[in-house]
């Protein structure tokens, strides 16, 4: 597989560095800690805006959380204000992956969301691999803590993203260890004509 740069990505898919501060970083991780995390997955979550619903993968109105707390909503407005979202986000989830645990191919519900989708990367390095829909191509990219990455059009809708369940990178020859990483995916609920 390819292990690519920031440069090289698929198309619509944007990787950048230092969105947020080290200070950011623990507060973030210790306000998360001091929540409720879900084990209704291998890994653990935490739904904010609104409960997305594995199972059904879909966002119904009795989903609604409430707003974005505002440690969120700041790093939401601040996506907007550096240019990386059109719209607010609205809906994030958290997510723990402890070394050995990582996420299987998917694209984030097309009727759900709208078609930009940022991830921030907290505490520990991991790789993401990208896989085209319509053939064999694949590619690598490391996501350092405190980074982000994007997708919007066809690295939103043409492209698969996961992270490989392992506890060790090797990316352009050189290994990482994992340890103990959260992200922090944000995103805008298409409001469906609910009735």
């Amino acid at each position: 597989m390819n292990h690519v740069g920031a440069s090289t990505l698929p198309p619509g898919v944007m990787y950048f560095d230092a969105f947020v501060s080290p200070e950011e970083e623990a507060t973030l991780a210790a306000i998360l800690d001091n929540g409720a995390w879900s084990t209704e997955l291998k890994r653990r979550v935490q739904h904010f805006g609104y409960r997305y619903d594995y199972k059904a993968r879909t966002v119904t109105p009795d989903a609604y959380l409430g707003p974005l707390p505002q440690w969120l909503g700041i790093f939401a407005e601040r996506l907007v204000t550096e240019g990386y979202c059109r719209n607010l986000p609205d809906q994030v989830i958290a997510n723990e992956y402890l070394p050995g645990q990582g996420i299987g191919a998917h694209i984030d519900c097309a009727p759900c969301f709208d078609d930009t989708i940022v991830s921030i990367s907290l505490l520990s390095a991991c790789e993401m691999v990208f896989r085209d829909v319509r053939g064999p191509a694949a590619c690598g990219v490391l996501l350092q803590p405190r980074s982000g990455v994007l997708l919007r059009d066809s690295g939103r809708y043409g492209w698969t993203h996961e992270i490989p369940a392992r506890k060790s990178d090797i990316v352009n020859g050189v290994r990482t260890d994992r340890s103990r990483r959260i992200s922090l995916t944000f995103r805008k609920v298409i409001a469906p004509k609910w009735s």
